[in-house]
């Protein structure tokens, strides 16, 4: 026994899928944001580790 399900949608009915194809972001903005997060990231680490060794005995001065 064998039963045969069709599945038909109308327009409209996945405004989700359309919302996000129109909100992707281009390539280069892509780039640019990971670059700054990249420089973000970095100089943050830097200020913690500058806190640390100046929080340590082994502070140089």
């Amino acid at each position: 026994m064998a039963t045969n399900i069709t599945i038909t949608e109308t327009q409209g009915a996945r405004p989700s899928a359309t919302a996000s194809a129109s909100r992707k972001l281009p390539g280069w903005l892509w780039f640019i944001a990971l670059w700054c997060f990249g420089v973000a990231a970095a100089m943050s680490l830097g200020f913690a580790f500058k806190l640390l060794m100046n929080a340590t005995l082994f502070a140089v001065r």
